[in-house]
């Protein structure tokens, strides 16, 4: 059983909980559950050490990148752990450990800027921007390393020290993973704590934490930021997402169907970030549904045993439920079912690639996260309309704009309300580009230059000369 670590060392817990295999059903393995005097210690552990952390500079850079060498080394191992918890092809489980390599190098080598404001014959003036202090770290299950390094990289090099939890339903790879940075970092650097919802509220309430970075559901960052409200933690929210996709009347309707079906079911339609409402001409939208229904019928699904698995189960029951649920309620609304529609017999939590006909706004399917390999397809008649349409949401994360003219594309996406516009592409992420959400899609960015900020409290140093 993987232990959580605390101050450099793994803690064994009184309690455990089980960990669910969903490509069987089968219990994966257990976890430790935090106590609340564990959670003080973590966070005791994480103030303590940030103090000699935040001075060295060069050390955090050298440690920052002997650990990204470290997860290559273990990459096999901890994409089998991540496998089994969460249901990912190999292939696809294997990403995550070179995310995390590439987003800790990355970070190592940024600079912290450090500008002059004013310098005369009255005052130097600069601003600096200082580590916070504690990070609370809360991440989600559809990517558990990947998105737990888009905290850990830029709040270590910042200066910060924290204390992470991964989501209950994939705490293993994530436990690991603290185990192999304990080695490398010094104690108290980075504390991995598990448990369930309430171990995450006891960590936004806890006084320790300057910061919260909360990766999840629009609901539960609300919950966030309420707690964070008190002691005025800074918080950074990366929250749903329910990105539409205008393709527009002069695009290359099997090219862009076959990337727009293939990058809204990577991860089997788990991510914040992909394209969930496809917006297709009337003029041709026949064609592009039957496109999209020939991507999704070639599509391989299995376990991760199966080498030839383009798709995996849904990781958690409750989002097995959950897209069973709106493509049911979809149907009694006299949407057609055009490809999939069903679970796949036997154990695991699996799902058909389905592609829905017929759809409107209005369903649940449609103005909802659906977070699962279901894709619906909407007809419009101008463009005006689907840029109002699109816009119609509470969310606002990303939306993407396919069309052969990649000018007439731009002007189209310049009008969409979201934080990351895309054009004849959708959720590409590099860690050099900052990435957060418009709406109730988030508060604060992640990656890039800002992202590091987003980890820091700007200081004017102010020297008289007079």
């Amino acid at each position: 059983m993987y232990r959580m670590i605390i101050d450099g060392k793994p803690v064994d817990t009184e309690g455990t909980f089980d960990v669910t295999d969903p490509a069987t059903g089968a219990v994966a393995g257990p976890a430790p559950d935090c106590s609340p005097d564990q959670l003080d210690a973590a966070m005791a552990s994480a103030a303590g050490a940030f103090g000699d952390w935040r001075r060295d500079e060069d050390a955090r850079r050298s440690a920052m990148v002997a650990l990204a060498d470290a997860i290559v080394g273990a990459g096999d191992e901890l994409a089998a752990v991540l496998s089994s918890e969460s249901g990912k092809p190999l292939a696809l489980a294997g990403l995550e450990p070179t995310i995390c390599s590439v987003w800790l190098r990355y970070y190592a080598g940024l600079d912290i800027p450090y500008e002059t404001l004013q310098d005369d014959d009255e005052a130097l003036i600069r601003l600096a921007h200082r580590p916070l202090g504690v990070v609370a770290a809360i991440t989600p299950w559809n990517f558990p390393l990947g998105l737990a390094m888009w905290k850990i990289a830029p709040a270590l090099r910042a200066g910060n020290t924290m204390v992470l939890k991964p989501s209950p339903f994939t705490p293993l790879a994530t436990l690991r993973l603290g185990e192999i940075a304990a080695e490398l970092l010094p104690p108290g650097v980075l504390n991995v704590v598990t448990g369930g919802d309430e171990l995450g509220a006891a960590m936004t309430r806890h006084p320790t934490p300057r910061k919260i970075t909360f990766t999840g559901s629009v609901a539960a960052g609300k919950q966030v930021a309420a707690a964070a409200a008190p002691d005025l933690k800074r918080v950074t929210l990366e929250l749903g997402g329910n990105d539409a996709a205008i393709i527009l009347d002069d695009a290359d309707i099997a090219s862009t169907s076959a990337k727009l079906l293939g990058t809204a079911f990577f991860n089997t339609g788990q991510a914040c970030a992909l394209p969930k409402r496809i917006f297709a001409p009337a003029g041709m939208y026949d064609e592009v549904v039957d496109a999209f229904v020939a991507a999704a019928e070639a599509i391989t699904v299995g376990p991760p045993s199966d080498p030839q698995a383009q798709l995996g189960p849904l990781s958690t029951k409750p989002q097995f439920d959950r897209v069973r649920g709106l493509v049911q309620d979809a149907t009694d609304h006299g949407v057609r079912v055009v490809a999939g529609g069903r679970p796949v017999d036997g154990p695991g939590y699996f799902f058909q690639p389905t592609v829905l006909a017929g759809a409107h706004d209005g369903l649940r399917i449609v103005d909802e996260e659906q977070f699962g390999p279901a894709l619906p397809i909407l007809s419009y008649d101008s463009v005006d309309e689907a840029v109002a349409r699109a816009n119609n949401t509470e969310f606002g994360l990303c939306g993407s704009v396919w069309s052969s003219d990649a000018d007439r594309a731009t002007a189209v996406a310049e009008q969409l309300e979201c934080g990351t516009t895309f054009i004849n592409t959708h959720a590409v992420l590099p860690p050099t580009i900052q990435f957060g959400g418009a709406k109730a899609s988030g508060l604060g960015v992640e990656n890039g230059p800002a992202g590091l900020l987003a980890f820091t409290e700007p200081q004017v140093v102010h020297r008289a000369k007079a």
